[in-house]
């Protein structure tokens, strides 16, 4: 049997105040739309469709769905018009059909794996996933006769006094039998609004004699639909939050968890301790028994174990190998590799370039497009000038190389292994191995230099004129 997702994606979301796309918001560094979208994968469908209004190309470009088809809403007509929309896109594909909401950022897997297995189990055309609401408000409710068998389902401005105090509400996620997709097309207008809703479709099922059915499962957190900035910022809280309970509860130290950040896709290994005011962004991994110290920002890197990074440090798009040691206020950027047990101090900065093993930058130095080797010691104020205006240059420098403090290597240019730079040097040549390079102007030492400039500015200051002191 196959099985499809479909997601609604096509509000505009003027209660944001925005010109993005409000499922392109952002909780916890991925838009709404990308969790939903990765909640569904978990599902494994044999496809998943996409429904996107008039913002289409800026959903298309921020959104990863591979083997994802997108079907248009030219015209918000609801829920309705919006599967109608989908059901070329679905093809053959056509069994089972989810329908899920693309501002609902924190539903989980393991719930809509429930809720389908009760579908399956008995034999449902349609199957509604329903929740408890504290403050039903909006929500459309869930209506039951005394066997507790499905009616309808009733927005809120249809319902009258009774209904109104239901607290089982509709969560806007759906399972659909073939027979039960086809029945979209005959969903009835809404005459009060102009549009189809897809909460009809429950009634028109009854009316045929297909088997429906509500399941009241998961939290009501979990189905926290996304309007507002209010309402993202909620959103944002309690995936945070919930993000951070699960690597507490697998081994983690968090030491403030009220001012850690950590994204979805982020991996932390055990024994691993997190002070505060950390950022773990992106795919970032970090392996166990490392130290993040405050204020530190990682993203999309690879941290190995026993790794401590040093305060206010930034790490971007680059691996840190197993016990290294990096900061207080580094800053590695993108393309850059540390190797095993290697050192990167304070204020240095790393640009697309490799350091071998046991290699260590401890001080103010820039090192960008280089290629370090193994058991390099690097000097203080060191700088890789890699860049003529034009294009970017590389430098090489081999294993158990020393290059002295201030020193600049104007690229290309390479340091055989083995070799010293003497402190102060430019080096704008290769050095061979095992050499040693320098570049500096003879020192001239000048004798009683300093007596002669002091008497010569006293005399200056006391000099008269016309016999009286100036």
């Amino acid at each position: 049997m196959s099985l499809s997702c479909v997601i609604l994606a096509a509000g505009l979301g003027t209660r944001m105040k925005s010109d993005l796309p409000k499922v392109l918001h952002k909780v916890c560094g991925i838009p709404m739309l990308q969790a939903v979208v990765n909640a569904a994968r978990k599902l494994r469908p044999d496809r998943i469709v996409l429904v996107v209004g008039k913002q289409r190309e800026l959903i298309r470009d921020a959104i990863e769905c591979e083997g994802g088809v997108y079907a248009l809403q030219k015209e918000a007509k609801g829920t309705g018009h919006a599967l109608r929309c989908a059901k070329p896109a679905l093809g053959d594909f056509r069994d089972l059909t989810v329908v899920l909401s693309g501002d609902t950022p924190l539903l989980g897997a393991e719930t809509l794996r429930r809720f389908l297995s009760l579908h399956r189990k008995n034999t449902n055309e349609v199957s509604v996933l329903s929740f408890r609401a504290k403050n039903p408000g909006a929500y459309g409710r869930i209506v039951r006769d005394r066997t507790g068998r499905l009616l309808s389902i009733v927005e809120q401005r249809d319902a009258d006094p009774v209904q109104l105090r239901i607290d089982e509400v509709n969560s806007g996620v759906y399972a659909l039998g073939r027979n039960a997709l086809e029945l979209v097309d005959g969903i009835p207008m809404n005459k009060a609004k102009g549009e189809f809703y897809l909460t009809d479709l429950v009634g028109a099922a009854s009316e045929r004699g297909l088997k429906a059915a509500a399941y009241c499962i998961g939290e009501e957190e979990e189905f926290m639909g996304v309007n507002t900035r209010e309402e993202l910022y909620r959103a944002s809280q309690a995936l945070r939050k919930r993000i951070i309970d699960k690597w507490i509860g697998r081994g983690v130290n968090v030491l403030d968890a009220g001012s850690v950040f950590i994204h979805p896709d982020v991996s932390i290994g055990r024994e691993t301790t997190i002070y505060p005011n950390v950022h773990l962004e992106g795919n970032t991994r970090i392996g166990r028994n490392s130290l993040i110290y405050p204020n530190v920002r990682i993203r999309n890197s690879v941290i190995g174990g026993g790794v401590v990074i040093k305060d206010s440090t930034v790490i971007e798009d680059s691996r840190v190998g197993d016990r290294v040691s990096v900061g207080p206020f580094a800053r590695i950027r993108p393309g850059s590799e540390i190797g095993e047990n290697a050192k990167i101090g304070n204020f240095v900065e790393l640009k697309n370039t490799t350091v071998g093993k046991a290699s260590k930058a401890s001080h103010l130095s820039y090192l960008g497009d280089a290629v370090i080797g193994k058991n390099v010691n690097i000097g203080a104020g060191t700088i890789t000038c890699n860049y003529d205006g034009v294009r970017k240059h590389a430098t090489e420098i081999g294993d158990g190389v020393f290059i002295g403090s201030d020193t600049q290597l104007v690229a290309p240019v390479r340091v055989g292994a083995g070799a010293y730079v003497g402190a102060g040097a430019t080096i704008t040549e290769d050095v061979p191995p095992c050499s040693l390079a320098l570049s500096r102007v003879k020192q001239l030492n000048i004798e009683g230099w300093t007596l002669k400039r002091k008497l010569k500015v006293r005399s200056m200051k006391f000099k008269t004129k016309g016999g009286k002191r100036r």
